[in-house]
Parts: structure tokens; sequence; C-alpha cells
């Protein structure tokens, strides 16, 4: 599988990448058996970027990785921070959509402090003393909404994005940035903290949704920052198509969007192929993308986007991705 570098780091990541939300047990219980399953199948495959998070089943997800990387130390691995896990208080059901989760209680901090302690915590889950890439976890308002996100902004710019300089001085990770569904708030920390290596962008820059083209992407190549791309079927209407119950952005499609989606369904199929098949090509031949993130507990859905990726576009068909 081909290799790209993430901004001017020297390291490599694989074109496709992992994403560990489902072995979190996103919308539906999977074993520990299954998960490692998906995951022997990536690394079959050729995959060798593995992404985890906190988030993703309030640990659960981490300790499965780090099971997993126990046997395969080579891989490259994102993990984030932002989120402080402490034992849960009361039974823990169902979280954020994370069902039967690791049964740990969460707090945002986006301080040098909380940032520094949430690595830590990641380590010892994963099983690692380093984490390649680092990303700051859902800060801005489209999670946390305007108001409540300026303390959280405070803290990060204040002390939060000078720990994760250090941590990179000291060879703990090797590249940092933020993992987000939104622009502004990356073009706001490249404004007012620094320099990024890397964003982990969700949703804004797909075959649907390519927010991320009129600034952000202008912005990564003049700073040499990496884009990694994730959330590229959008949450599920990019792969079902305009169907009834179609999902974007986590909830049902508005007619608006659903009439976009048949528009370009019908757009891949002129050209013999599905639209999913469209959204996995426009994400991954995109230029500024270094890595497209593919994620799922069944390995019938990874080998499938996997092979649509490796099959090449009919002539004519990337005249979609203008």
């Amino acid at each position: 599988m081909k290799t790209k570098t993430i901004g001017r780091t020297g390291l490599e990541v694989t074109e496709a990448s992992f994403g560990c939300a489902s072995i979190g047990n996103l919308y539906r219980e999977a074993t520990d058996a299954d998960s490692r399953t998906v995951l022997d199948c990536a690394w079959d495959a050729g995959i060798r970027y593995f992404d985890t998070a906190p988030h993703y089943g309030r640990g659960l997800s981490e300790q499965r990785l780090g099971a997993f990387l126990a046997d395969h130390p080579e891989a490259v691995v994102s993990s984030k921070v932002g989120r402080i896990l402490s034992p849960a208080k009361a039974p823990i059901a169902e979280a954020d959509g994370y069902v039967h989760p690791a049964q740990n209680d969460v707090r945002y901090d986006y301080s040098g402090d909380g940032i520094l302690e949430s690595f830590e915590q990641s380590c010892g889950r994963l099983g690692r003393s380093r984490i390649e890439i680092l990303y700051v976890h859902d800060i801005g308002a489209y999670t946390h909404g305007i108001d409540a996100n300026r303390p959280h902004m405070e803290a990060f710019l204040g002390s939060g994005y000078e720990a994760l300089v250090r941590l990179r001085e000291a060879g703990r990770i090797r590249a940092f940035g933020l993992g987000v569904n939104e622009c502004e708030v990356c073009l706001d920390v490249m404004r007012e903290a620094g320099p990024l290596d890397v964003i982990l962008l969700a949703g804004r820059l797909t075959l649907l949704d390519r927010q991320a083209e009129a600034e952000l992407v202008p912005a990564c190549r003049e700073a040499g920052t990496s884009l990694v791309l994730g959330g590229i079927f959008n949450s599920g209407i990019l792969a079902t198509g305009p169907v009834e119950g179609a999902t974007f952005d986590y909830e049902p499609a508005t007619p608006e969007v659903l009439s976009r989606v048949g528009e370009l369904q019908a757009q891949a199929e002129s050209h013999g192929i599905p639209l999913a098949t469209a959204a996995l090509h426009y994400a991954i031949r995109h230029p500024a993308a270094a890595s497209v993130l593919l994620g799922t507990a069944k390995p019938s859905s990874l080998m499938r986007n996997l092979d649509a990726l490796a099959h090449p576009l009919p002539d004519g068909a990337e005249a979609m991705f203008g």
C-alpha cells in the first residue's frame, strides 16, 4: 500500500488507515474476538496506520487496539487528547452512541496538564510509551457550542498547545494536530497558537461536503499541514445513497441533502460506479490528503472499500471531483 508523509515530520502513513471507533462498540456491540479479526484483516490488507481515541467506547477501543499492538509494535498509531477518563460512579450501558462501553466517566480538559494526563492514560491503555500522532479531539463550537468552547480554547491556547510541542520535542509523539468536524477551529488554532503537523478532518472534505476547499486546504498547503480524512461517507449517506432514513452528519438528511446526493449518485452511475466508490476515490485522490480513515467492525465491509479503491476509475469519472 502506498504511503504519504505527515507534514514536514518525515513520519509516513499508509494512504488508507483504520479508524477504531467501531471496535469501541459504536452503535452496536463487537466482541474482543470480532475486533481482533477486523484489525488482523486491516493489517493483512497492508494498512499500517490505526486511529483511536479515549472517546471511542470510553477507552474500550484503545484497550482492544493495545492488545493488537502487542503483536504489531511497528504500527503507526494516533490517539486523541481533551477527554480524561476516570472510573464510573454508576453503571454505564450506553454513552455517546457507544453500547456497553468501558465503565469510565469523562471530563473535558484542554489545558497543558489535562493534555498530559490524557496522553499518559492513552499510553497505558495502548501499552506504549509513545504515540506517533496526537490529535486534540473535538475542540470547537461544533461539539461544545460557542459559549462553552471559549474556556476550552483559552485553556488550549494558554498551555495546551505548548504541552504538545514539549511532547514532540521529547520524542513522545512525532506529530500533533486537531481531530475535529469543522474547519473554523482549525483556522483559528493555526492563526492563534501556531503550526500544526496534521489535522484529522471528519466530514468536511468529501464528495458531498467540500467546505474545507475554501480556506482550510489553502491554509494547510501554505503551512505544510497534512490532512487525514475521516467521515468520508458523511455518516452514511454517501454509502447508502438518498434512501429513506439516510443520515448526514449523524442526523436525518434534509430534502436538500437528499437531492444533492441523488445528483451525485446519478453522476456516479453514469460512469458505471457506485456512489460509495466515487466517495472513496474522491477522498484518497485529494492532493491534501495524507490518509483516508476506513472504520468498521466487519472485515467484509473493510475489504469491500479496499477493493473499490484498488480498481481504477473509468475514463471520465474524475470529472465528478472537479
